[in-house]
């Protein structure tokens, strides 16, 4: 109709055009954030992994008086895979950032209480307690990353631009089947990159889930 040829046509592409730009852009930038997100989490995860496997090795090179400690060791790495996979109610900032203060604290008292009575017992405490640290560091470092990870206005946006596109597209496109099904092709395909967003953000649970495999692997190397 008049509505969509000549100059009110133009104007109509014109403005899909650029609500197309606007739209990829955006959707883009909001994936990489949230894979940013998934990425920082699977990273923190390998350094308490590495840091735990540390530790054991410092606790080993102390001697036996040590071997408590490695028990409270293996003891707080299933902790933390159950408490961080395991599906626990409550606010995953909260419950992961008091977790990691008392396991620091029960590490800690335990290194504290040691008595080293050489060069390298000292040495191994001090490498212990370095580790001990770092596992803190990392695992309150993985609460804090996932604080409001993903813009929902910024989202809502977004799906406001693409409802505004397709109805663009509708109003430049023939009543045609295959126009139907190339608009709930492209409806899908932002629908999908939107879903994507929102499970890269939340790693721990949805279609994209870091792994707790690191931290697996580790406890069976901690005997």
């Amino acid at each position: 109709g008049s509505y969509t040829t000549g100059g009110a046509g133009d104007m109509v592409k014109a403005v899909t055009g650029l609500v197309t730009l606007l739209l990829a852009l955006t959707l883009g930038l909001l994936i990489s954030t949230a894979y940013s997100v998934y990425s920082a989490q699977k990273s923190a995860i390998q350094t308490i992994a590495i840091s735990d496997l540390k530790l054991d090795a410092a606790l080993n090179d102390y001697g036996p008086e040590a071997a408590e400690g490695r028990k409270i060791l293996r003891s707080s790495i299933e902790r933390t895979i159950t408490q961080i996979w395991g599906g626990s109610d409550g606010d995953f900032l909260v419950r992961n950032y008091r977790a990691a203060l008392s396991s620091l604290k029960e590490r800690e008292d335990f290194l504290n209480s040691l008595q080293p009575s050489s060069e390298k017992q000292k040495a191994a405490q001090a490498q212990a307690l370095q580790a001990a640290n770092a596992i803190g560091q990392a695992r309150s470092q993985m609460a804090l990353a996932l604080v409001d990870p993903v813009n929902i206005p910024l989202l809502c946006i977004v799906v406001a631009w693409a409802t505004c596109l397709f109805c663009g597209y509708g109003l430049l496109s023939k009543q045609h089947p295959m126009s139907y099904l190339a608009i709930a092709v492209g409806a899908l395909a932002v629908a999908t990159g939107i879903e994507a967003i929102v499970d890269l953000s939340d790693p721990y649970s949805g279609l994209f889930r870091a792994s707790p495999a690191p931290l697996i692997e580790v406890l069976k190397a901690v005997e």
